[in-house]
């Protein structure tokens, strides 16, 4: 099993970076595993801690319309460069936290993702470069408020709500680039989003030297790569989990707000 990178907080209130065990205890690093966290002493026991979203960043870029079968679902044609936008980090939640639904909107929707945690500052890299600022992999869900979004034309708001960006439950270092991601609600065994993350319109590398030809991106910082087809809605009550081999399970469930 790949070693799996966690972000949690003990019984005292302390936030830690750290290694996952098997036993599930969390061996701590003295910072951020991208930079160059070692090991300590310290170790916390399964019931001393609970798991945080895996990073805390200092901002968070996602990418429309990247698989080429949800660009059709929603009407839209294939762009043909990134189509990029901005999450705020205050969208993010961990694993077992409630999404809320906000009275704003009518239709919230589920979108799994595969999101990229940046390793390094990157500023105008190159495709080739850009892997090499890539430090890890984790799990997203870029929840979405449908009708805001078509209203709205800029998805700012639609995908801005506090909640609205599930995250984890841990980072992996490598992941196969033929992994499937595959999104499931309730108890259906059936997934309701399944596909390959090589079927991807732009590679994650080609994503990240496009988004540093616009800005810096800092250590920590997280990328959602697209959604594949098969969004639907969230109501009140539903657990939705998204899944990714070689990193595990995103779930979480969907209350009032």
């Amino acid at each position: 099993m790949a070693q799996r990178y966690v972000r949690v907080q003990s019984r005292e209130g302390q936030v830690y970076y750290g290694l996952l065990q098997l036993s599930l205890d969390v061996q701590i690093l003295d910072a951020p595993p991208w930079l160059q966290g070692q090991p300590t002493d310290l170790s916390l026991e399964p019931d001393s801690y609970h798991i945080l979203a895996p990073c805390s960043p200092s901002k968070i870029l996602a990418v429309g319309r990247n698989y080429a079968n949800h660009a059709a679902e929603m009407g839209n044609q294939v762009p043909k460069e990134p189509l990029i936008f901005f999450k705020p980090p205050t969208s993010i939640i961990a694993c077992d936290a409630e999404i809320q639904y906000p009275p704003h909107s009518q239709r919230v929707d589920y979108e799994g993702e595969l999101a990229l945690i940046i390793g390094e500052r990157a500023v105008d890299c190159t495709p080739e470069s850009a892997q090499e600022k890539i430090w890890g992999y984790t799990i997203a869900n870029d929840v979405t408020a449908r009708d805001l979004q078509k209203k709205d034309i800029q998805f700012t708001r639609a995908k801005g709500f506090d909640t609205f960006c599930p995250l984890g439950p841990w980072i992996v270092r490598e992941l196969n680039p033929g992994a499937r991601l595959q999104t499931f609600l309730n108890d259906d065994i059936k997934p309701v989003q399944s596909a390959c993350i090589d079927e991807m319109v732009f590679t994650p590398d080609f994503i990240v030297s496009y988004i540093s030809q616009v800005m810096t991106l800092l250590p920590g910082d997280v990328i959602l790569t697209g959604t594949p087809v098969g969004v639907g809605p969230l109501k009140l009550g539903d657990r939705v989990r998204v899944e990714i081999e070689g990193i595990g399970r995103l779930e979480n469930t969907v209350t009032s707000r």
